[in-house]
Parts: structure tokens; C-alpha cells; sequence
């Protein structure tokens, strides 16, 4: 299996999935070329670009919580927890912005690292909107629930859970992910056996599928028991997280639906074409939301959006004067709930 001459990246690391089969002649080669071009610095100017708005948006986003916030409150420490994974995602964009322009350089102890890392982050991510979403609908459906007195607990416990099942699941792309030669003189990042690769891309097509599945489950409960009440705080709450879950399915939902129909026979070589595009825009979208979250909590937030210009005027004299937003005193009790960034 060799990988079109356009964007090596595009098809040929583990988080991608995709090698198709070369057939095409060399004047097919070289009509690509100029897509390759575009490619490339698509790519780079993107991944740049995402990479330096996730790193200072997530790093504000954590010092807020960190300055203004107690990480009392369980919804705040799902908002720590994916601020994290996104930061952590966004770090390895710059691999792939070499690995787009020049093929695997970096070896195989790195191949095997920067595509772990992704993928722990895109588990990651997809535990902590799933279980934010629970989280929210036992708030909501049972409001005396102990979640809201023993959140530190129940805090510890669920970042611990989160990020093992993470970690566990990604241990068969450690030890079957190498470097490998490709086209010509450049070496790919890719699964060794096609059995763990085809396992890996249906694991986490399955695991994207099941949290969707419980989070349409959960809003619908949510909205309708919010249809009855009158409470504009927990409103307020339910639809920032359920704005930071919808965006989080838009991002990846096409590119999950893309990898599953790229393990298909292709019908035509204008079809595969065109999935094949498909797949590269998906995946440019798919990458790319590490940096929105932080814009969402801009946009929705209103204690953050209070925060946020509190720390300006402290820091940089933005306001004509400071805003009051003191941090929630703690006094070694279990804070409530409800008190989150929202």
C-alpha cells in the first residue's frame, strides 16, 4: 500500500487511518502537484494558527480557573480536564505541520509518542463532554443529589478515570505504531499490521458513537424537565454545556464518518476522489477545534466573561477600574455545585 503523492500526512498516520492504493501513471502524478502545494500550506498556516490560539486561550482559560475559581465544583474540573487535553492536543500540531511538508523525521520512538498523545487527547476529550453531560442531567432530573456535596471527591475520582481509560486504550498503538518507508524517500507514522489499524479506527468510531448516543439521550431529558422550570442560572448552565458538547460532535462527527466510509471498497475513482477530499477537509476541521472552546466560554460565560475582564484591568488596566470577582472562599467545605465558571 503506498500513499498518494499530494499529502502523505493526510492518509498515513495512525490518527488518520487511510492508505489508499496508488494505481495512478506519472502524468497523474504530476497533475497533483499543485494540490499537494495547497495542501501543504493549508496545513501549515491552520495547524499555526490552531496551535497558537488552543495554547494562550486554554492557558487563560485554566489561570482563570485556577485565580478566580475554586475546582470545587465538578463541571469546573471537566472544564479543567478538557482545557488540558485540548492544550495537549494542540502541542503536537507542530509535527504534524513537518510531517505534512516533509514525512516522518522525527523517528520511531517520537512516531509512536506524538500519535499516542493525539489519540489520549481524543479520548480524553470525548469522556469529559460525555460525562459533563451526565453530570448535568443528574443535576438537573435530581436536584438533592450528593454530586453537589461531595463534588472534591467525586472530582478526583472521575479526572483519575478519565484519564486512565485514555491511556489504556491507546496502549495497542504504542507498541504497533513505527516509522516506516513510503513514497520514494519519505517515511510515514503508521500502524505495522493492518488488523490493529482497522481496530483502532472502529474503536474510535464506536467510542464517538456511543457518547453521541448519551448525549442526545441526556439533553433530551434535560430540555424537557427546562421547558417547566423558570430558573435562568440553570439554564444559563445547561446551554453553555451544551453548546461546548455540540461543537465538540460537529468538529469530529465528519471526521468519523468519513474514516468509516473510507473502509469500504471504493465504487469509482471519482467516488474515492472525493471521499478522499471529504476526509481532508474533515480532518482540518477535526484538528482545529482544540483552539474553540476557550471562544465558546468568551462568547457564553458569563461569570468567565466577568472574570476575564477583572484579570484585564488587574493586569493591563483595560477597565476604568478592577471588576469585583473574588475567588469563592472555601473554609475546608465541600463547595455547591451549581458554583462553576458558567
Amino acid at each position: 500500500m503506498e500513499s498518494t503523492p499530494w499529502d502523505e500526512s493526510i492518509y498515513n498516520n495512525t490518527f488518520d487511518y487511510y492508505t489508499p492504493d496508488n494505481s495512478s501513471d506519472v502524468s497523474n502524478l504530476c497533475e497533483m502537484n499543485d494540490l499537494f502545494l495547497f495542501s501543504s500550506l493549508f496545513t501549515t498556516i491552520l495547524y499555526s494558527l490552531a496551535f497558537l490560539f488552543s495554547l494562550q486561550g486554554n492557558s487563560l482559560v485554566l489561570w482563570i480557573l485556577m485565580k478566580y475559581e475554586n475546582l470545587t465544583s465538578l463541571t469546573n474540573v471537566f472544564i479543567m480536564n478538557l482545557c488540558i487535553s485540548d492544550l495537549v492536543f494542540s502541542c503536537m500540531l507542530p509535527f504534524w505541520i513537518v510531517y505534512s511538508l516533509y514525512g516522518w523525521i522525527f523517528g520511531n520512538v517520537l512516531c509512536k509518542a506524538v500519535n499516542a498523545v493525539f489519540s489520549i487527547s481524543y479520548y480524553s476529550g470525548i469522556f469529559c463532554v460525555t460525562m459533563m453531560t451526565i453530570l448535568r442531567y443528574l443535576l438537573v432530573v435530581n436536584p438533592l443529589s450528593t454530586l453537589r456535596t461531595h463534588t472534591r471527591q467525586y472530582g478526583v475520582q472521575a479526572s483519575l478515570m478519565i484519564w486512565t481509560f485514555s491511556i489504556l486504550i491507546v496502549v495497542p498503538e504504542i507498541m504497533y505504531t513505527q516509522k516506516q518507508p513510503d513514497f520514494e524517500d519519505s517515511f510515514i507514522c503508521d500502524y505495522s499490521e493492518k488488523y490493529w489499524k482497522d481496530l483502532d479506527r472502529y474503536m474510535r468510531i464506536v467510542s464517538f458513537l456511543f457518547s453521541f448516543i448519551v448525549i442526545v439521550y441526556c439533553y433530551l431529558r434535560i430540555l424537557t424537565i427546562l421547558l417547566k422550570s423558570r430558573s435562568q442560572r440553570k439554564q444559563r448552565t445547561v446551554r453553555l454545556i451544551l453548546i461546548i458538547v455540540v461543537s465538540f460532535i460537529f468538529s469530529w462527527a465528519p471526521y468519523n464518518i468519513v474514516s468509516l466510509m473510507l473502509s469500504f471498497p471504493s465504487k469509482s475513482c471519482q467516488f474515492e476522489r472525493n471521499i478522499n477530499i471529504a476526509f481532508y477537509i474533515s480532518r482540518k476541521i477535526a484538528f482545529s477545534h482544540c483552539c474553540l472552546n476557550p471562544v465558546l466560554y468568551v462568547f457564553v460565560g458569563v461569570k468567565f466573561r466577568r472574570h476575564l475582564r477583572h484579570l484585564c484591568s488587574h493586569y493591563w488596566t483595560c477597565m476604568n477600574g478592577p471588576v469585583a470577582s473574588p475567588k469563592i472562599p472555601f473554609h475546608g467545605k465541600f463547595h455547591y455545585e451549581d458554583a462553576s465558571i458558567y
